[in-house]
């Protein structure tokens, strides 16, 4: 430890090294539940790229493990220490180093925030889709850890479809320049997609080169209510079957309504099975809309309210948003799940998370953003009942295996971490993990990149 401590601030500042154990215990995991954390020796918060290298150069010199983490927000404990570790903290690294309308590109740090990236480059006429319902907490180089998605992915995709290159610190402290901030570029292997949802197993992204698009026109909202989730279900497989392509396209199942009305007093419609929340953000997003709820009380919807300004499409928005945080009010803890299936499967999906709900005597409530299929059943309970928390996380192994069967992958956005690496196996193959193995093994030889993560 001594030894450690020696080497680093060689190359910090002391302000940059934190080692009281009252202050590290708040660093040491994420938000996830049933995944173990550990003890880390120190954490370390650089504010430069020669102060991420001095550090991974002297994790490598005294074959210390590290575990890069941005604000904690991820639901997979991929974040989580590991005893004797340096937690490598990237908050500090916050600058938006440049936004170019012409390239429309934005280059940043890692600790840059969602939101405010997006109210930067929104500044300029120009829009980063990727928004996470931890937007106003989350950072981008966390997003580019795990790979994460958000409401609008329907239309617009998910986080690896916006990084265009990056700049990463690898293991021993070399700085490899991945990919191009050109509008197209095919040299060599895409190494970029490759650190895009490694969850810091293979390196430390220290900046980003991101795509923008033109701010879209502001997007108005539909709201339905069903009297069965089948039913909601049906609408999303008539809207995408019409080739339609909302800017989102959300489902709430009543568990989650009601929760948000008593967290928020929302208003939301209190005896709907499922609430489906359509968006566009076209140039006559009210025609668009019309049509939307046309299919939806085709599909059977018992009400089809068109928000009637941006603000009221604001206040629905919100709602979704405020669901996981609504449905941990529930019972003291929660496992949020985040399984993708075909949109075809999505009615299974639904109507199989509501059996095993049945089966295990539970409270799993679903949000889901249902354009895309990625559906994220939370499972409600209390980790002081030692029965009713064996029943949840076996409840949430077979919701996996539910996903599975329907052709689906066990994570569409959350990332694997701790809490799914024993499923990812399964998903993958033998090959497939072989695979990935040999290239964890290229990049972190020594195996000190987020040891105990992901495999």
């Amino acid at each position: 430890m001594d030894d450690l401590l020696e080497l680093l601030r060689a190359g910090l500042p002391a302000e940059a090294l934190i080692t009281d154990p009252d202050v590290t215990a708040s660093y040491a995991h994420d938000m996830a539940s049933f995944c173990e954390a550990g003890t880390p020796a120190v954490v370390a918060l650089p504010r430069t790229v020669e102060q991420v290298q001095h550090v991974m150069r002297t994790a490598t010199a005294l074959r210390v493990p590290v575990v890069p983490q941005g604000a904690r927000t991820g639901l997979s404990g991929a974040a989580n220490a590991t005893d004797g570790c340096i937690v490598l903290s990237l908050v500090k690294m916050d600058r938006i180093l440049e936004i170019s309308p012409v390239d429309r590109i934005a280059v940043v740090e890692p600790g840059v925030v969602n939101a405010v990236l997006s109210r930067a480059v929104d500044e300029h006429g120009l829009y980063y889709p990727p928004d996470p319902s931890s937007w106003e907490m989350c950072t981008i180089g966390g997003n580019i850890g795990t790979a994460s998605g958000g409401l609008c992915c329907v239309k617009y995709g998910v986080t690896a479809e916006y990084v265009l290159g990056l700049d990463v610190v690898l293991a021993d402290g070399r700085l490899l320049t991945t990919g191009r901030r050109t509008a197209k570029g095919v040299a060599g292997y895409d190494l970029t997609r490759l650190f895009v949802g490694s969850e810091g197993s293979l390196g430390i992204v220290v900046k980003a080169v991101l795509a923008l698009k033109p701010r879209p026109p502001r997007q108005l909202v539909l709201a339905a209510e069903f009297a069965d989730a089948a039913g909601a279900c049906d609408a999303v497989c008539r809207i995408m079957e019409s080739g339609h392509t909302p800017s989102l396209l959300e489902l709430m199942d009543r568990t989650t309504v009601q929760a948000v009305n008593r967290m928020a007093n929302m208003g939301l419609p209190q005896t709907t099975e499922a609430l489906l929340l359509a968006a566009f953000d076209t140039p006559d997003p009210a025609a668009d809309l019309a049509a939307v709820g046309t299919l939806c009380t085709a599909a059977g919807a018992t009400a089809v309210v068109p928000a009637e300004d941006a603000a009221e499409s604001e206040m629905l928005l919100q709602a979704r948003r405020m669901s996981l945080t609504a449905l941990e009010t529930v019972k003291p803890a929660t496992m949020i799940d985040d399984v993708c299936v075909p949109r075809s499967r999505l009615g299974a999906m639904l109507e199989g998370t509501a059996e095993i709900a049945r089966k295990y005597g539970l409270t799993i409530g679903v949000c889901a953003h249902a354009g895309d299929g990625n559906t994220h059943p939370v499972v409600c309970f209390d980790p002081a009942d030692a029965d009713e928390s064996r029943r949840a996380r076996e409840s949430f192994d077979e919701i996996m295996a539910l996903g599975l069967a329907l052709g689906g992958t066990i994570t569409g956005e959350h990332g694997v971490g701790v809490l799914k690496k024993e499923w990812l196996a399964r998903e993958l193959g033998e090959v497939s993990v072989e695979l990935h193995r040999g290239i964890k093994q290229a990049f972190d030889p020594l195996g000190l990149l987020n040891p105990g993560k992901v495999f």
